[in-house]
């Protein structure tokens, strides 16, 4: 195996979760003007977690679910999901909250409030991880 499929599984990782991303919100929105949907962070499924755990599912077939840099992209893989989950969700809650707070005060109403980047539900990474062992699994096969 050559180290470009390392770097493929992720990018195909990422273009996937994000491609789905604009599908879910075209079918839910009934819009196909959501292409923020292709490149922002947040939403189902969650791309962070499809492209590390991608990566490491391929590491895991080709290098042995015992070695060293398995753990480490493992570890990687847990550590994005956590941050994910329970990082960036409470953040983008707290900046969602603050948005509201200045919407309701008398603070000027020009000021172009900043995107309240938000994280994911456990589903999101759920389905992102689920999603990234799939494309891991297929990359390993296409590729030896």
């Amino acid at each position: 195996m050559k180290i470009s499929s390392y770097l493929f599984v992720i990018l195909m990782a990422w273009v996937i979760a994000q491609g789905m991303k604009y599908v879910i919100a075209v079918v839910r929105d009934r819009n196909l003007n959501n292409l923020r949907q292709l490149y922002v962070s947040g939403n189902m499924p969650s791309a962070h977690s499809c492209t590390t755990v991608s990566l490491a599912t391929l590491v895991g077939l080709h290098d042995g679910f015992d070695s060293a840099i398995f753990a480490l992209s493992a570890l990687f893989a847990a550590i994005v999901m956590y941050d994910a989950v329970m990082v960036r969700r409470s953040v983008g809650e707290q900046g969602a909250a603050i948005r509201q707070l200045i919407h309701n005060s008398s603070v000027n109403k020009s000021i172009r409030l900043p995107r309240a980047a938000k994280g994911h539900t456990p589903l999101e990474v759920l389905a992102g991880a689920t999603l990234g062992v799939v494309i891991g699994v297929v990359v390993f096969f296409a590729t030896t």
